[in-house]
């Protein structure tokens, strides 16, 4: 039989939810949601799904993905995290809620060099969260402060996201880079603001007045893993190396530091790491391979079309358009993975985006900034899970510090989507020639 759209459409994301309901990880609920259509349609065989499941891996740009989570593994065991939170106590714990103010200012530090929100959770929260539950910060503020400022590892760069939009939509990695420093910026400012404000109102302690040799002693102590940042993303953005080739830079830069610099890490270590990254890459890939098959199949059977004529016919905006596209993106970032719904929702969304007359640089920024609320969101909210894991308590009881923190973050959000230049004025300053 051949399948018409809507009972395709059926099949495909009514499996998808019952799987998932019942418990089947995202990845594999992706892949066996497709089982029946494929069954089904006699057009289609398994050669085809085989096919293009292979075309989506055939892609040397997602080489990057493991690299760059090799580097965030070195940094953790090599106890350079250790050297950022001494370096963002000297920046920024001489304010009213120090450890707070730390633990952003750290988020900001690792996310310019692992590009993983969830290796910032673990690495950072393993040695902060204890801390400020020390300092007589409350349990709740601490989990919740942890959680939401390592989202800003998928949105400052270099960010794992962002290199796997470029390589689905056919955007400049550079320029994504780019569009999402300031942006990312922005948020880590509102979080302190944040983290001020809980500091006034709950009498939080400052952690440290830094001496000039303190200081100098951090700088120092940090100067080598801060140069990782500036070999990846300048070595893009100059045209000097891929996206790939930088990430295999970060990783080999970061087992030197860690072997060589500072000898934390043992050559024994070294085969846990290569362990532990491959096991969370393949978790990663292997959901990139069944979410290109699952959009691929929403594209064959015309649902981008058809949601390209919904949208329309609301005669919205360009700004309306950008609101309902941001809605989508932190509505399925609620249930779903941010690198499966980048390749289901934004390939079907990114023609909405054209149509509006949205950058496709705008239109990606949007959608990671979106997506990374996913992350400290429940009943998905990875990064909320492992914050909440390490402060022993349950995420339902840091909910509503989590709500009070994501406002702001809200905001910044709301301001790109009205003020694209905030995205688009770096990457159009360094890099003009990505632009479509």
């Amino acid at each position: 039989m051949i399948l018409t759209t809507g009972l395709a459409c059926s099949l495909l994301v009514g499996g998808f939810i019952l799987l998932v309901i019942l418990r089947v990880p995202v990845a594999f609920a992706l892949g066996l949601a497709t089982i029946p259509v494929v069954a089904l349609d006699i057009r289609l065989t398994p050669f085809i799904i085989i096919d293009r499941m292979f075309q989506s891996y055939n892609s040397f740009i997602l080489l990057a993905v493991p690299f760059f989570l090799l580097a965030a593994n070195l940094m953790n065991s090599g106890k350079i995290t250790d050297r950022l939170i001494d370096l963002a106590r000297v920046l920024t714990g001489w304010m009213p809620g120090g450890l707070g103010h730390v633990n952003v200012a750290v988020s900001m530090l690792f996310a310019g060099i692992s590009g993983s929100s969830t290796a910032d959770a673990a690495g950072c929260g393993k040695i902060l969260i204890p801390a400020m539950i020390k300092e007589g910060y409350d349990r709740r503020f601490a989990i919740a402060i942890t959680a939401c400022s390592s989202v800003m590892g998928v949105i400052i760069p270099p960010s794992i996201l962002m290199i796997v939009w470029g390589g689905v939509m056919q955007v400049s990695v550079g320029a994504l880079f780019l569009a999402g420093a300031v942006p990312g910026l922005m948020i880590g400012c509102a979080l302190m603001a944040t983290v001020y404000g809980f500091a006034k109102v709950y009498n939080y302690p400052i952690a440290m007045k830094p001496t000039f040799s303190s200081a100098i002693k951090a700088f120092k102590g940090a100067a080598l893993a801060m140069l990782t940042p500036v070999f990846v993303i300048f070595g893009i953005v100059a045209g000097i190396v891929t996206p790939t080739e930088s990430a295999i830079i970060a990783a080999a830069y970061s087992l030197f530091l860690g072997m060589v610099v500072y000898r934390t890490v043992t050559p024994r270590e070294v085969g846990v790491i290569l362990y532990d990254t491959s096991r969370f890459a393949s978790i990663s890939l292997f959901a990139i391979g069944t979410a290109s098959i699952f959009g691929w199949l929403l594209a064959y059977y015309n649902v981008p079309r058809l949601i390209i004529e919904l949208i329309t016919d609301m005669n919205l905006s360009s700004f309306g358009t950008a609101l309902v596209i941001a809605f989508l993106f932190l509505f399925f970032g609620l249930f779903i993975d941010a690198i499966p719904t980048i390749i289901i929702l934004g390939t079907v969304l990114l023609p909405v985006a054209l149509q509006a007359d949205i950058s496709p640089i705008v239109f990606a920024i949007i959608g990671i900034i979106s997506l990374a609320f996913g992350l400290v969101t429940p009943p998905y909210g990875l990064c909320l899970l492992i914050s909440a894991s390490i402060g022993g308590m349950n995420v339902i009881s840091v909910l509503k510090q989590v709500a009070i923190i994501l406002l702001p973050m809200l905001l910044i959000l709301l301001l790109v989507i009205i003020f694209p230049e905030i995205a688009l004025w770096l990457p159009g300053k360094l890099m003009p020639n990505s632009f479509n």
